[in-house]
């Protein structure tokens, strides 16, 4: 009897956990789609939104560059803003996710006319339970 209560016991967190998993990887995935739509759209302030204060893009050796560039939140809005950065409409694809407490990390592909990303992505959970972009490591194929 004790070996029943105990596995109903065990189904019943090992569900309760999978449930919760799952809800945070939606909840992941949605915000990396509203960011992608919001560059896509040229959208700053929309965009603002789903990244943290301290948010930075690292470029390695991209568009004709040998090194390492790293490119911070504010310069990031003022290339969208501008109109040099997004306006493109891409598709996303999404590979891994890990989540471990606040931090995520996902893998995504950005497919659009211009080009395709395959970026690696940081999310955090911030003090309002919001998740937000903390990195993105993007390659360009």
């Amino acid at each position: 009897m004790k070996q029943t209560i105990f596995f109903y016991v065990l189904v019943f967190f090992s569900v309760a956990s999978c449930q919760s998993q799952n809800a945070e990887v939606e909840q992941i995935k949605k915000t990396i789609t509203e960011f992608s739509k919001a560059g896509d759209q040229q959208d700053a302030t929309t965009l603002s939104q789903y990244l943290d204060p301290n948010f930075r893009i690292v470029m390695n050796q991209l568009f004709g560059n040998n090194e390492v560039m790293v490119v911070s939140k504010a310069d990031y809005l003022e290339k969208i803003k501008s109109k040099k950065w997004g306006g493109d409409t891409r598709t996303l694809t999404f590979g891994t996710i890990e989540v471990n407490g606040n931090v995520a990390f996902a893998k995504v592909i950005l497919t659009g006319k211009k080009s395709t990303f395959h970026s690696l992505m940081l999310l955090v959970r911030n003090a309002s339970g919001q998740w937000v972009l903390a990195e993105d490591v993007p390659t360009v194929k």
